[in-house]
């Protein structure tokens, strides 16, 4: 069986330490560790975190030490970040956003995870990226929180 591939924005890096978030974002880390996913993060991520608390930044490099687990944004992922844009898919006010989307997109990621429900995890969002998506030779995206992915395994003794 193939491990889903999680792409994590910002939110939920942060969410680790957020006392609303940390439970479930923490509970996706041990599944991580029990070997259920695989986490990707971007340089979208990294230049949001240039001010973050240290702790973050320290969870960064912990969790994202082999290659390929972080993700160079490209020329590619520009154009298709901009054409969310161009389609009023978020404001360009929220470019990061869709930057975001791009990555996970051009990669063909498994899982967008993000605690980020106003632009990013709602089903209207979800579907106008993967229209978008699917205009300029994408597959759709599937943007998750992380408490659709923990509490989705079928065996309660996880």
């Amino acid at each position: 069986m193939k491990i889903p591939t999680l792409y994590l924005d910002t939110s939920v890096l942060g969410g680790y330490f957020d006392d609303e978030f940390a439970e479930p974002t923490r509970e996706l880390w041990r599944q991580r560790a029990l070997g259920l996913f695989h986490f990707v993060t971007s340089s979208v991520v990294r230049a949001e975190l240039q001010d973050a608390p240290d702790d973050v930044k320290s969870l960064v490099q912990d969790t994202f030490r082999e290659a390929g687990e972080l993700i160079e944004f490209n020329a590619e992922m520009f154009d298709l970040s901009r054409a969310y844009l161009a389609h009023a898919v978020v404001a360009p006010s929220y470019e990061v956003d869709a930057r975001h989307v791009a990555v996970c997109s051009v990669r063909q990621l498994d899982f967008l995870v993000s605690w980020n429900f106003k632009h990013l995890v709602n089903v209207s969002r979800e579907k106008g990226f993967s229209a978008v998506n699917l205009v300029q030779g994408y597959q759709p995206v599937r943007i998750v929180s992380p408490l659709e992915l923990i509490y989705g395994l079928t065996n309660e003794e996880v």
